[in-house]
């Protein structure tokens, strides 16, 4: 199915002098990585420490491109740079899975917003991840279909985020929005699943 991460080649292409300079400059593979979980980490932690205030809100969108941007990079000078590296492939998954906790789960505090269904879809982001990598423990390679991987969830929260942030009413959309956001995430663990199984017969 359709993912926002079809579009990752374009996006690396636009940010491979950054990751040419980077490199130039003695900047690691697994700094990068560290950086972008630091990120996240900051950027939902002001949303958990101000739960009710509109700005963290508008730190999440930005948060989200800025990472996007820096895993794309962390994977450029990892396979062009020569710093593909054991410890580099664990950062990189925990990390997601780290990063994407660190940014969403906070929203369990925002007023209106569900606390059930934040962690019920940050859950199956997780258990989605999980079955992207299990594809190569099978012998095929790390899954990343849609139609709700890493990049589009991105771009739900932080529309979500930018929405809320600038004054509109959560209670009136954000929990049937992040439903249906459920919905597509249990389907993209069925469909890593069975590409994964495919690709192995």
């Amino acid at each position: 199915m359709p993912s926002i991460y079809d579009l990752k080649p374009k996006f690396q292409g636009l940010l491979r002098p950054i990751s040419d300079g980077l490199a130039a400059a003695g900047v690691t593979a697994n700094q990068v990585t560290l950086y972008a979980v630091l990120l996240s980490l900051l950027a939902g932690g002001s949303v958990a420490a101000f739960p009710e205030k509109q700005w963290p809100l508008l730190l999440i969108p930005l948060a989200l491109l800025l990472r996007m941007a820096l895993n794309a990079i962390d994977g450029m000078l990892a396979r062009e740079h020569d710093m593909k590296s054991p410890l580099g492939a664990i950062l990189n998954e925990l990390g997601d899975v780290i990063s994407d906790a660190a940014l969403y789960l906070p929203l369990c505090w925002v007023p209106e917003i569900s606390p059930v269904w934040v962690v019920s879809v940050v859950l199956l982001a997780i258990i989605s991840e999980m079955t992207g990598v299990v594809a190569v423990q099978i012998g095929t390679e790390r899954r990343y279909d849609g139609p709700m991987g890493k990049s589009d969830r991105a771009f739900v929260f932080g529309a979500v985020c930018l929405l809320v942030g600038l004054g509109m009413n959560a209670s009136l959309w954000v929990n049937y929005v992040l439903a249906a956001t459920l919905v597509l995430s249990g389907l993209t663990i069925f469909n890593r699943a069975c590409c994964a199984l495919e690709a192995v017969a």
